[in-house]
Order: structure tokens, then C-alpha cells, then sequence
């Protein structure tokens, strides 16, 4: 009887089973879960409508020189003066451009009719503002290989020529003649471009080392520490400097202001955070290297923000869910320019950080089985700078481009055989770039 009863209930349960509606199956395309995490968006981004607002543009300024980063105002011309039309100068081989195993990412700097470069294989080379070189210096040890070690940057100031080098030197050169005038060696690698004024050089070492030396003989003025990672985008951010603070920024995610007599910390804060389900926001580098406008530094990491800082007491006044591939732009007071981590150009207001347009930017390259999936290689898009009215940025996938200020809408562009490999530059009313391959462009 037990089993009897035990069979009906069964088949009760299968009949009313039956009876059950049928699973309702939704139109559109079948993927797997993980193919979200695959894409370019952000599952958790706002969706913000692209507006157009008008901008008070500083007027054009005729600047002779660009003669270091431009992430310090005093160092920087807001607005340069250019054409716009990309007529090419000259096309000028400069070295040992990117391969296999070494990268060309040493920005160039011009000044006193001379444009300072230094190749893969760190050799450091002076060329004319007409295309003619001038002198070349190789900065290679002796008994090691210029493979070994990679990354640096050019600083000019009072007639020398300041390199940073990935062997963990910075050398001064005189750059009328490139005679080597004195070498102070970092203890660790220094991949990123030193800032100088008033007879100091600053620059970081190894991504957690802040020094002040000086310009004249290479003595150590003053020394920070920091907190180094190991999870870091090679090149480490030019220091920032105001009237009386500079401003470094480690591997750590931390963002630190010191003043400029004696080194004394005035605060420090973390730029953390990251995208959920996107390997590459394990990488928590300080990428967007801190820019002053006025009162204000602008940073942003690897991993998905962006942020505005008070430079007196480094209160945060707001946050971009997005990161910063390299050092934002300001266009008057009104806003800052910025290249995302999802390789987008995006335009913020720079009182309350809301996004006024967002672009895209060349990313990825699709695979031919899978491209929705798959990507065969990325690009690198260095920049914007602000030149001629236009946005300007340089990209690896072969052209250089123009975007409009108010909306975003690209309005030209220029190709550059082999794709840029450093952010553009104008002094004289030309555009100087280097390309992958190892030359220097000249666009008036």
C-alpha cells in the first residue's frame, strides 16, 4: 500500500507539472557570462548623453619652446599657437625606435631651436628645429646591454639639458654641444621626465623615491620615500609644481605634496578603486600624472578614477568614475580634458567633475574569428594638448587627430607612418611627434 501511494503521488506531481506554464524564451543573441567582462564597457558606468557647451578658450600664445612637461603652470602653454593644417616640415630619423623587447616613450622637448629626444636604445640626440642633427650622447653603462632597462625623460632649463634614464641616472649636458656636465646616480631606475626650476631638478626613482637636486652640480638637496608597487605602467609621473609645493605621485596609488625648501610632507592621499570584473584595474599606477591649474590638482590612476584635489590640504572635491592613460588638459577654468582607461577623450567640468562629452579613441584591434571577443592588439593614444583651437591627440594606430573643445566631434586628421609613440608637442607654431619607428615628425 505504501508503495502504491507513493507511486500516485508521484505521477500527481508529474501531471501537475505539466500543467505548469511554459518557460517564456527571450528574443536576441545567447552569451556567455563572462563575455560582459570581455568588452570595452563598464557594466556599472553611468550612461551620461554627449552635450555640446561652449568654452572660453585662452587666446593663442606664440611660444618658442616646450621645454619640459607641461603638468606644472609655470612650465606650460595653455593654448598654443598652430595652423592647424598639418603641412609636414620634415621627417627626421632619431634612433632605435619600439621592437620586441624595448619601447620609444620618452616625450621630446624643444627649446632654443633644438628638439631633444632620446631613443630605445638611450641614446639622447639634439636635432634642429630645421631637421639637422646636432650632437648625440649614448647613456648606456659600460658592460651592460640598452635592453636591460627602459624608460626616462628630457627636461631643459638655463641652456642644459636634464635626462632621466631606466639605468637610474640623471645627467645634465650642456645643449649647445652635448658635453656631459655631471651624472648622479638614483640607486633605482627613473622612468619618468624630471621637472627643474630656479636651479632644482625634481624627478622620481624606482616609483617610491622623491629627490630635489640641484641643477648646478648634481648634490641631493632633499629626499621623500615612498611606497613602490610592483603592479606599475612603466614611466613614472612628471612632478608638479606651484608657487610653493610640488607634488609626486608613487607606485603605491598614493599622491603626495611636499614644499619645494626642505622637502617638509604637507599631505598625502590614495587614488584607489578599480573596475570590477577588468584584469587590467589590478594595475593601481598613478597613469594621469597630477596637474596644477590654479588651486587645483588633477589626477588619475590605471583602474578607473579620476579625481580633483585641493593643493593646500589634498581634500578631494570630486571623483570620475573612469582613469587617466596619461596627464589631463585644461581648457580655461571651465573644464579638463582627459584619455580614459577604456581609451575614450572625455571632457569634465572641472567645479563638479560632471561629464560634458565623452569620445572614442582608436582601442583595440578585432580578431578576424571573434571580434566582439578577441583583440589582437591595442593602441596607445598620447595626449590632448590644446594647439590652434583643436584637441590634439596622437595615436599608435597611425594618425594623428583633431577634436572640437565644445562637442568632442573630430574635425581632422593627419597620418603619421608607424603610429605615434610619444605625446605631441608645439613650439614655433610646428607640431614635433616620434613615431614607433623611430622618427621625428614636424607638422606646421
Amino acid at each position: 500500500m505504501l508503495r502504491t501511494a507513493t507511486l500516485m503521488a508521484g505521477l500527481g506531481l508529474i501531471v501537475l507539472a505539466g500543467c505548469e506554464e511554459r518557460e517564456e524564451i527571450l528574443p536576441g543573441e545567447r552569451m556567455n557570462v563572462r563575455d560582459v567582462l570581455e568588452t570595452r564597457q563598464d557594466p556599472l558606468a553611468e550612461n551620461d548623453v554627449n552635450t555640446s557647451r561652449a568654452v572660453a578658450l585662452p587666446a593663442q600664445q606664440g611660444n618658442a619652446d616646450w621645454a619640459q612637461s607641461p603638468v606644472s603652470p609655470f612650465a606650460r602653454t595653455d593654448h598654443a599657437a598652430f595652423s592647424g593644417r598639418f603641412q609636414p616640415v620634415f621627417a627626421v630619423n632619431i634612433g632605435a625606435g619600439d621592437s620586441r623587447r624595448k619601447r620609444l616613450n620618452v616625450d621630446p622637448v624643444v627649446a632654443g631651436g633644438r628638439v631633444f629626444t632620446m631613443d630605445s636604445e638611450f641614446v639622447v640626440r639634439a636635432t634642429s628645429t630645421a631637421g639637422a642633427p646636432l650632437w648625440s650622447h649614448d647613456l648606456t653603462p659600460l658592460r651592460e646591454a640598452n635592453y636591460q632597462a627602459q624608460g626616462g625623460g628630457i627636461a631643459f632649463d638655463g641652456g642644459r639639458v636634464y635626462v632621466a634614464s631606466g639605468f637610474g641616472t640623471l645627467t645634465a649636458f650642456d645643449a649647445s654641444n652635448g658635453a656631459e656636465l655631471w651624472t648622479q646616480r638614483l640607486g633605482n631606475t627613473a622612468t619618468g621626465a624630471p621637472t627643474v626650476q630656479n636651479g632644482v631638478v625634481y624627478l622620481t626613482s624606482g616609483d617610491k623615491l622623491a629627490w630635489a637636486i640641484e641643477a648646478d652640480d648634481g648634490r641631493i638637496r632633499w629626499q621623500i620615500d615612498g611606497v613602490g608597487d610592483t603592479n606599475n605602467v612603466a614611466g613614472a609621473p612628471s612632478p608638479a609644481l606651484g608657487d610653493k609645493r610640488v607634488i609626486f605621485s608613487f607606485g603605491d596609488a598614493s599622491v603626495q605634496a611636499a614644499f619645494k625648501q626642505g622637502g617638509l610632507r604637507l599631505w598625502s592621499t590614495d587614488i584607489l578603486g578599480r573596475r570590477n570584473g577588468v584584469a587590467l584595474s589590478n594595475v593601481d599606477d598613478i597613469t594621469g600624472d597630477p596637474l596644477i591649474v590654479g588651486d587645483t590638482v588633477y589626477a588619475g590612476n590605471h583602474s578607473g578614477n579620476f579625481v580633483a584635489l585641493d593643493i593646500a590640504n589634498g581634500e578631494r572635491l570630486w571623483t570620475v568614475r573612469e582613469g587617466a592613460l596619461d596627464a589631463a588638459w585644461p581648457l580655461g577654468s571651465d573644464s579638463v580634458v582627459f584619455i580614459s582607461d577604456r581609451n575614450e577623450l572625455i571632457r569634465v567640468d572641472a567645479e563638479t567633475g560632471e561629464t560634458i562629452w565623452a569620445v572614442d579613441l582608436p582601442g583595440y584591434v578585432p580578431t578576424r574569428r571573434n571580434p566582439q571577443r578577441r583583440r589582437d592588439a591595442a593602441f596607445a593614444n598620447h595626449g590632448p594638448i590644446l594647439a590652434g583651437g583643436r584637441l590634439i591627440v596622437a595615436s599608435s594606430d597611425g594618425f594623428i587627430r583633431s577634436f572640437n573643445p565644445e562637442n568632442g566631434a573630430e574635425v581632422g586628421k593627419v597620418e603619421i607612418k608607424g603610429g605615434a609613440t610619444t605625446r605631441p608637442v608645439v613650439a614655433g607654431g610646428t607640431l614635433y611627434v616620434v613615431s614607433t619607428s623611430g622618427v621625428l615628425h614636424a607638422y606646421r
